[in-house]
């Protein structure tokens, strides 16, 4: 299946037509087994799962549902991606309830750098990771987008400029923003 056609049957999957939903989860199924083992491989501690039961949570959860918008088949990625983050962020924040008894808030952190928060990989900061990253949609959606698709996707600034259609240097500022923003919160 080229690009062309799997844009078009994720276009026509997001818009409800159930019948390309085999054929575009087929074809998008190894890019994200590999957007699952990164993101699983950075929140090792955070959830006892493997890639295939993190797709299908996100799938069953998120993408299935469809109601968004697909501009292209690296777009589809970014909104999988986000869609496995916020899956993760939930799992984190259900185990730090089990562990502290309902209702009652994590411990706050240690400060931290947004670049090792990777190798931190355990429940309060996927959960702070979290709820930073609804903060910074509310604050900037833009710099949000570009964090999500450059941190939680992988994707390189130049590949999220023709993704989005913005300049590099607009997405590299977004980005700059974003990164500079989650790191004095932290």
């Amino acid at each position: 299946m080229d690009s062309p056609l799997l844009t078009e049957q994720l276009r026509r999957y997001s818009g409800g037509d159930l019948e390309v939903a085999e054929a575009v989860l087929r074809e998008v199924l190894p890019k994200l087994h590999e957007i699952a083992v990164r993101e699983l491989r950075r929140e090792r501690y955070v959830a006892p799962l493997c890639p295939t039961e993190l797709i299908n949570e996100v799938w069953i959860r998120s993408l299935r549902k469809g109601g968004w918008t697909i501009n292209s088949r690296e777009h589809f990625y970014a909104i999988a991606a986000l869609a496995m983050r916020r899956v993760l962020v939930d799992f984190a924040r259900s185990r730090l309830t089990q562990r502290r008894g309902e209702g009652e808030a994590p411990d706050s952190l240690d400060e931290t750098a947004f670049g090792n928060l990777g190798a931190r990989s355990d429940l309060e900061s996927m959960v702070q990771m979290g709820s930073l990253m609804d903060k910074l949609e509310t604050a900037n959606l833009g710099a949000a987008r570009v964090v999500d698709m450059h941190y939680f996707a992988g994707f390189t600034l130049e590949e999220i400029a023709e993704i989005t259609g913005l300049t590099f240097r607009q997405v590299r500022h977004r980005w700059e923003k974003g990164r500079d923003w989650l790191k004095d919160r932290m």
